[in-house]
């Protein structure tokens, strides 16, 4: 039996389990952790990464930190890249709220994360917030919306 110093999160109840959720948080800060390692000259434990993500989580309330839409976390671990092939764009658009990890600025050295979906994950890709906000100022104002900055 594997034990764990964490808790499923309260808005997790009932969407998946606690054995789900440590998996992909361990799948997660080992994908992170290797790439960091690779982008920065420095190291973190996969460990440290775990507890990072977890608190993102935590954070997150279950939504996505850009767009506040509900995430799907019922979607954990259910991606099959089988199907996926099988499916194309098709099977893929239907894990567009799976939740997935970011790094809110990708070219900081300081690993800080938040949760999003995958769908806004992929259109963030490794743009700053600050350059992945203006991307999506000028894709509204070309469809010809008008943006204005709550105060």
């Amino acid at each position: 039996m594997t034990s764990t110093k964490r808790l499923l999160p309260p808005f997790l109840d009932g969407k998946t389990t606690l054995l789900i959720y440590e998996r992909w948080l361990q799948r997660k800060a080992a994908a992170h952790a290797k790439r960091d390692q690779k982008r920065f000259d420095h190291w973190k434990s996969g460990s440290t990464y775990t507890d990072d993500i977890h608190q993102a989580v935590l954070r997150s309330g279950g939504k996505d930190a850009y767009t506040g839409e509900e995430l799907d976390w019922s979607l954990l671990s259910k991606y099959n890249n089988e199907e996926s092939k099988a499916g194309r764009h098709g099977y893929k658009a239907g894990f567009a709220l799976l939740p997935t990890v970011d790094h809110i600025e990708a070219d900081n050295c300081v690993a800080s994360f938040c949760i999003c979906s995958w769908r806004t994950n992929d259109a963030k890709h490794d743009l700053s917030i600050t350059s992945f906000l203006k991307l999506c100022e000028k894709v509204l104002k070309h469809h010809g919306y008008s943006v204005a900055k709550d105060a």
